[in-house]
C-alpha cells in the first residue's frame, strides 16, 4: 500500500464551516455507487449539499433540473432510481435522505443502465 501523504497542505480539508451535508462511506463500501447511474449520484449530492440535520430538503424538481442541467424526466428518473435502492424518502415536495442502517438492496445486483 503506498504511504499517504498530503499533497496541498495549503488546501486541506477541515470540518463543515456550516450546514449539515456529509456523505456516508457506506455508499462506496456496500455497492451503492457501483449501482447508480451518474444523474442519480448527481441528484444524491445535491440533496446532501441541500438537507438540513434531519436530511430534509425541498427544492424543485425544475430548479434540480436546472442545478444539474438534466432534463425534468432525467431527474425523475433519477429520483425514481434513489427511492428503489432505498437512499431517499419522496413526498412532493420534499425530499429525505435515508439512514444506510440496513443491508443494500438485494434485488440490485446489476449496475443500473447508463442513459445518454
Amino acid at each position: 500500500m503506498p504511504t499517504k501523504r498530503i499533497i496541498d497542505a495549503r488546501r486541506m480539508r477541515k470540518g463543515l464551516p456550516r450546514g449539515f451535508g456529509w456523505i456516508d462511506h457506506r455508499l462506496l463500501q456496500e455497492g451503492y455507487l457501483t449501482n447508480c447511474t451518474p444523474q442519480a449520484l448527481a441528484l444524491y449530492v445535491l440533496l446532501v449539499c441541500a438537507s438540513d440535520a434531519q436530511g430534509l430538503s425541498y427544492y424543485s424538481g425544475p430548479r434540480i433540473a436546472e442545478l444539474l442541467r438534466l432534463e425534468p424526466q432525467v431527474v425523475a428518473e433519477a429520483r425514481r432510481e434513489l427511492i428503489a435502492l432505498g437512499l431517499i424518502a419522496y413526498q412532493k415536495p420534499l425530499y429525505q435522505l435515508l439512514s444506510l442502517e440496513r443491508e443494500f438492496p438485494e434485488n440490485k445486483s446489476q449496475p443500473a443502465q447508463r442513459t445518454a
